[in-house]
């Protein structure tokens, strides 16, 4: 028999349940219960994307050092779902253990010889303890919660505390939850006392830290930062932003003497709508977006191209998912990458900012809006299901009252009354950004025709080819003075001289920081960047040059963000060595750390120093 493995507030816990199940809120009460103990937890929903019955899982990273990216592999597995069963054995390491329901015996075909079984009779302890058929099947989630919390460790009171936080209220439930536990916790110290070595212990690394999903995030600092409109579809993984924006305005956003909303929120008829309403919210002079995901930009494209043509601020919010076409709209990518730094027809480029977590996705979405208006464009926040549907451990977000919204070049009718010249597309100081107006700034003076079509810059219609040149070249200009506005790249140096280096971003990035340890562990240093914005500025360029290869490490089949830094940022193409990964799930610290191992491995490295691969 494999030795088992043995380990204290760092490991893998993962359920596999069947959708429609309840098995969610048990779930979630299992992982919140080691927050409360003072232990950082990565809680990952994998949930199928049509019918009640489908398959869905649960992945749970405890690990006291703090890490929250997917590790790899599983020390535990909960199979209470025969359906996956062969999938869900095969996922456990070596010496880890299998969680199951052993009322009805299976065969010794069903097992693995080199991991450790724990079999408790939940159906047939449930079936004697309920008569209702879905109580039997609610209840046995919260008695598998109440045994794995008696075999780990886990202090009943904080499980206890949260089942009361859950049912405030609720009376009716809150009893048969908290019975439904004690009688897990009571088996487990009666029956399975020793079965586990992965053990619970309090700790104090969780610190001020908050558990939020990005989402939830970014729709609370849209409220903050000024945005009164907000115009969508319902599409996975991007509906809960927009049905969290509509639950902070109801609270944050109504006149307390009138009662009367002081916000707009229109669910459209489809994604084209959706941005239609933006874009004529930012026309008139409201800070407005829509929240989407990789189906909904294709049909936006046409407004896109619309929007960046005649320079009105938009922010979109691209919950990035599996494509293409309908692709796996449950399941994580940074897919949309290509198709949103240059959506729509013609020579069009758009901002793009890559946040890394909740905290980035509060920060950014309020520099979003600031940036749409300032640069008049269309802005795009990149964000993926993996931040922005799981809860995430990440730094409290922080909004100073004194924050001044950034409205960009807007010509005030005193200034139209003193006689400054308006060209509503003039580049006036040479940043390529012109002024606008209003409508309805000054009673004569100030107006203009908004053009989809090829203008001079006052306005007015124009196939000329002179004006046509100017626009576009302009338009550049605005795109290269985005450069200085964008957040910056953010460097990890490595602590030993390195001749690699690698760029990331987005939610890649704490499997990233992880991998990085794990490759130092084994002599290979690497010197990584963070990519947090495109336009790219000059700092990616040199940090290119200064290493001899760079891996770009990314969740996308077709190397999206390599593409942009060889077809916007110059870098010749061979410098470069992808890292991809593509199946839908998030992307764990062993995956980078065996592909960047294998490929220096492959490159036979010449040591810079004794023993030091790289």
């Amino acid at each position: 028999m494999t030795k088992r493995i043995e380990s204290l507030n760092d490991f893998v816990v993962k359920f596999a349940n069947v959708n429609g199940s309840g098995s969610a809120s048990a779930n979630e009460l299992f992982a919140k219960s080691f927050l409360r103990m003072g232990i950082p937890v990565s809680p990952r929903n994998i949930f199928p994307s049509n019918i009640q019955g489908l398959p869905t899982w649960y992945e749970v990273r405890v690990t006291e050092a703090g890490h929250l990216g997917r590790r790899g592999g599983v020390d535990l597995m909960v199979a209470m779902n025969p359906q996956t069963w062969n999938q869900d054995v095969k996922e456990i390491d070596p010496g880890g253990y299998l969680f199951y329901d052993n009322t009805k015996p299976l065969p010794p075909s069903k097992f693995r010889d080199d991991i450790h079984v724990v079999g408790m009779p939940l159906t047939e302890i449930c079936n004697a303890t309920y008569t209702d058929p879905r109580e039997r099947q609610l209840f046995k989630n919260i008695v598998y919660v109440g045994a794995l919390a008696g075999m780990m460790g886990i202090e009943p009171e904080v499980i206890a505390e949260l089942i009361g936080e859950q049912y405030k209220g609720k009376e009716k439930l809150l009893k048969p939850n908290l019975n439904a536990f004690q009688m897990g916790l009571n088996h487990a110290k009666q029956h399975l006392k020793d079965a586990l070595g992965l053990k619970v212990k309090r700790a104090y690394a969780v610190g001020d830290e908050i558990f939020i999903e990005g989402n939830a995030a970014a729709a609370l600092v849209c409220v903050y930062g000024g945005a009164t409109v907000c115009a969508w579809y319902p599409i996975t993984p991007s509906s809960s932003l927009a049905e969290a924006f509509q639950r902070y305005c109801s609270k944050l956003r109504v006149d307390k003497e009138t009662g009367k909303n002081k916000f707009a929120i229109v669910q459209a008829e489809d994604e084209l709508a959706s941005i239609g309403i933006v874009t004529g919210a930012g026309w008139n002079g409201a800070r407005a977006f829509t929240a989407t995901s990789g189906p909904g930009i294709s049909l936006m494209s046409e407004f896109i191209g619309l929007a960046y043509f005649a320079e009105i601020p938009a922010v979109i919010i691209d919950v990035q998912r599996g494509g293409p076409s309908t692709g796996m709209p449950t399941r994580t990518q940074q897919s949309d990458v290509i198709a949103c730094a240059y959506a729509s027809h013609g020579d069009t480029k758009h901002v793009l900012l890559f946040p890394e977590d909740p905290k980035e996705c509060f920060d950014f979405a309020a520099q979003s809006l600031d940036l749409a208006e300032r640069l008049q464009t269309p802005v795009f926040l990149m964000t993926d299901l993996d931040i922005g549907m799981n809860q995430r451990l990440c730094a409290p977000l922080v909004w100073n009252d004194e924050n001044k919204y950034d409205r960009g070049k807007v010509m005030t009718a005193e200034m139209l009354d003193s006689g400054t010249e308006f060209g509503r597309y003039l580049d006036v100081d040479g940043d390529g950004v012109p002024f606008r107006t209003y409508p309805g700034t000054h009673a004569t003076k100030g107006a203009y025709f908004t053009r989809g079509t090829s203008k001079n810059p006052y306005a007015v219609y124009s196939e000329t080819g002179a004006d046509y040149s100017y626009n576009m070249e302009r338009l550049l200009k605005k795109f290269e003075h985005a450069k200085t506005l964008v957040p910056k790249p953010v460097l990890t140096p490595s602590r030993e001289p390195a001749r690699f280096g690698c760029i990331f971003y987005g939610s890649t990035s704490p499997s990233m920081h992880e991998a990085l340890e794990a490759l130092a562990e084994k002599n290979i240093f690497i010197n990584a960047l963070r990519v947090r914005a495109f336009p790219f500025g000059d700092e990616i360029f040199d940090f290119v040059q200064s290493h001899s290869k760079v891996f770009v490490v990314e969740q996308n089949r077709d190397a999206q963000l390599k593409t942009l830094l060889v077809n916007d940022a110059g870098i010749n193409p061979a410098s470069l060595i992808s890292i991809l990964h593509y199946d839908g799930t998030p992307i764990t610290a062993r995956f980078i750390t065996r592909e960047i191992s294998e490929i220096v491995s492959a490159l036979n490295v010449r040591p810079i120093k004794k023993d030091k691969a790289a």
